[in-house]
């Protein structure tokens, strides 16, 4: 049990309500907080037994929902920067032979950090050494759905059959109350056949998510097509692979078909629009068509090295903003609809939008308050507020951050852990790792394997 579902009652009085409810409604009114779930959404919340508090200079808004990342990789911000995408690779092939135990675990802390002062309260994540970022969940107070790397035993450098490994790693963790463990396979460069079917009978006997790299670059679809004579998405669900519960991260080079494909088998995507600008990948990502043809799409950040931001605000400024420029549309992915990817499309992905995604009654009390005077959110007008959330506000905006009803975040700081604690940490594990830093230089392959 959190924290917040042991704390007693608490009642935010006079806030704006950014709901994200089916109406999208948008008005002043209370929460009221018990056992780490919304008791009351609107005006006039019951205050018996409740500690009370002012909020009339707040929007709350709910929990953003990163679909995709790698947040160990915080120590590594900036290392391979202005590099195509063979010489990123190589860099991270070179620094990430070099992770422990330990770096991975400050690596995950700093990140999570990160996400918490900028309101997301859950996300997705594809690493190894998985335990040592659940350890980072369970100290900071942040939700996590954690995919343990899973490929071909003879492309990894784990102890392990790394299917064994996410295995061993779901039954560790599977009744942590923010913890969601899952298996990842890293993608069709090293994963066969067989490694694929055995994820997903994984994820099925685990009744688990299942998350993955998918169509990221020209080059990780034509290498696909020469090896086997078919594009990813056509070739995965010919072997018998794609189903509901399962998140493609990337998506950008798509067919029609293959869109076709991913909403008939429920598969969802994540989009990570600055990670694909930033390493050049050349395409983007599909996001009206993946829609339109029925397949939920949530934002993901990716990890700091290819980023290099966490922030999931930035994220959809720039998912909104190259949609709209790609298509000469001013109307395309409207700040609604980027509100609904980082919040409530975010938690269908994940399986949990009958709990997540939105301030509803019932519903776990993830959440944000932002202020209404910072001047990313002024004019402070509630036909407004969900156009300055997609495409002004800034993380200095975001005052206090809430999981399961716990206040993680109380005036820009901290709750948990002490900030100045984890940043040292981190500068003392990122010394190695950045000292491991070849020259730039060119080598092939998609995603450093696991």
């Amino acid at each position: 049990m959190s924290d917040g579902a042991k704390a007693g009652p608490v009642v935010l009085t006079g806030a704006l309500l950014v709901t994200q409810d089916a109406r999208r409604r948008v008005v002043r009114g209370d929460l009221r907080i018990e056992g780490g779930r919304f008791t009351h959404v609107g005006p006039d919340a019951p205050r018996t037994g409740a500690e009370v508090v002012d909020a009339t200079v707040f929007a709350a808004v709910p929990g953003f929902v990163n679909t995709h990342g790698h947040v160990a990789m915080s120590l590594l911000r900036g290392i391979a920067d202005e590099r195509d995408l063979s010489g990123f690779l190589k860099t991270l092939f070179a620094v990430d032979a070099r992770r422990v135990e330990k770096d991975v675990e400050v690596g995950a802390a700093a990140g999570i950090a990160e996400m918490l002062l900028g309101g997301t309260t859950s996300f997705l994540d594809l690493y190894y050494h998985e335990d040592a970022v659940a350890r980072a969940v369970d100290r900071l107070g942040i939700r996590g759905f954690l995919g343990w790397a899973v490929l071909d035993p003879e492309l990894t450098t784990q102890k392990g059959p790394p299917l064994d490994n996410a295995r061993a790693f779901i039954g560790r963790w599977k009744d942590h109350p923010r913890v969601t463990p899952l298996a990842a396979p890293q993608g069709v460069y090293v994963c066969s056949k067989e490694t694929w079917l055995g994820a997903r009978a994984l994820a099925e006997e685990t009744r688990t998510l299942c998350h993955f790299h998918l169509a990221e670059t020209r080059r990780e679809v034509h290498a696909h097509e020469a090896k086997t004579g078919k594009r990813p998405v056509m070739w995965l669900d010919e072997i018998g692979f794609l189903g509901p519960g399962m998140i493609g991260a990337h998506g950008v080079w798509l067919t029609r078909r293959e869109i076709e494909i991913l909403g008939t088998r429920g598969v969802g995507v994540a989009h990570c629009p600055s990670s694909n600008l930033k390493l050049a990948v050349g395409g983007v990502c599909p996001v009206v068509e993946l829609q339109g043809a029925g397949v939920r799409v949530g934002i993901g950040t990716d990890s700091v090295a290819s980023n290099n931001s966490l922030s999931m605000l930035r994220e959809m400024h720039v998912a909104g903003l190259l949609q709209k420029h790609h298509r000469w549309d001013p109307g395309a992915l409207p700040a609604q609809t980027l509100l609904d990817m980082a919040t409530i499309e975010g938690a269908h992905l994940l399986g949990r939008s009958q709990d997540l995604g939105s301030l509803e009654v019932g519903k776990r009390a993830d959440f944000s308050l932002f202020r209404l005077d910072h001047p990313t959110l002024v004019p402070a007008r509630p036909e407004a507020i969900v156009s300055h959330l997609a495409y002004s506000a800034e993380g200095g905006a975001i005052d206090s951050v809430y999981v399961d009803g716990e206040c993680v975040v109380r005036g820009r700081t901290l709750t948990r852990a002490s900030w100045e604690e984890i940043r040292r940490d981190a500068e003392r594990e990122a010394d190695p790792l950045w000292k491991a830093r070849p020259p730039g230089a060119s080598a092939p392959g998609t995603e450093p394997p696991r």
